[in-house]
């Protein structure tokens, strides 16, 4: 397994930059950007529209950039992370400071360019709470790292929202309270049957230091919230029957796969069907809520 003390730098190309944004988790915080932005009640014009999100995808790559700089020692030390360009010594850690922190300054004075100064200062927050509050001080002290992590990926659609509209209002307020109380349930999922690797590296995620039972219990009374928060939109008029139907019907599914899990008793990863089903669902959750909170805007019921 690669260290980073015994690793010699190899050559690194531009794949190797890409890594370290995460394309597949910026993917999407991107969608989920772009959905805040399109279900804003105003026109926007297309060109600073797609500077928005484009300041939103540098945000969360440079953000991601720092997260893996500072964590290249711990992946060294995971079997699903020891590949990445820092650990496996494709890329030197001066380069890849450089390159984070160069995309995240990017974001934001583009931001504050091409949309208002309100949407750059929550984008700046969002990139220091990533890196600075769940990377550096939450990650490795406590089992609520994601929990209170979580806001992290939770701010895009607000921010997408008041790149269009200037303000912060309820609808973005609780699209980004969804993806709060997501992240739990979906990375907890995960946990579970990757915890030995966490457990190696020295990781307090919820599975190593509360168990596998509690952490399943934590999955299906944290899915609870999360589906109410998907719901309150429609009920409270903040959305048309397009969303509010696709919310009820997903998150009924949601909590169906999160009571399996619940009632799962397998320790074994090979035996945690239930916990993988319920993390591959999650995405797909999270991508056909935005992108119907985004259609009902332009295609109300």
């Amino acid at each position: 397994m690669p260290t980073l003390a015994a690793t010699t730098h190899l050559p690194a190309d531009w794949r190797d930059l890409f890594a370290l944004t995460k394309p597949r988790v910026m993917t999407l915080v991107v969608f989920t950007g772009l959905a805040g932005l399109l279900a804003a009640p105003v026109h926007v014009n297309p060109v600073l529209g797609f500077a928005a999100v484009l300041c939103i995808a540098l945000g969360a790559g440079g953000a991601a950039a720092l997260n893996m700089w500072y964590e290249a020692d711990l992946d060294a030390q995971m079997r699903r992370t020891e590949n990445r360009p820092l650990p496996s010594g494709r890329l030197d850690r001066q380069t890849a400071l450089h390159f984070a922190v160069g995309l995240s300054a990017a974001s934001v004075i583009l931001m504050d360019l091409a949309a208002n100064h309100l949407a750059a200062l929550i984008l700046a927050f969002s990139i220091f709470f990533y890196a600075v509050i769940y990377t550096v001080w939450l990650k490795r002290r406590t089992p609520q790292n994601i929990v209170i992590g979580g806001a992290a990926g939770a701010f895009p659609p607000l921010i997408g929202w008041v790149a269009a509209t200037g303000r912060v209002e309820l609808l973005p307020v609780l699209l980004f309270l969804l993806i709060f109380l997501w992240t739990p349930p979906h990375f907890w999922a995960l946990s579970l049957f990757v915890r030995s690797d966490y457990a190696k590296a020295g990781v307090p995620m919820l599975p190593v230091v509360a168990g596998v039972a509690n952490t399943r219990r934590q999955v299906f009374l944290y899915s609870l919230p999360m589906a109410a928060a998907a719901v309150a939109p429609w009920p409270l008029g903040l959305t048309g029957a397009l969303y509010g139907i696709t919310a009820v019907l997903l998150s009924a599914v949601f909590l169906v796969l999160a009571a399996a899990v619940l009632a799962n008793r397998a320790t074994e990863p090979a035996a945690m069907k239930p916990e993988k089903r319920l993390f591959a669902f999650s995405i797909l959750y999270l991508f056909a809520l935005f992108g119907a909170v985004a259609a009902d805007r332009w295609l109300p019921l």
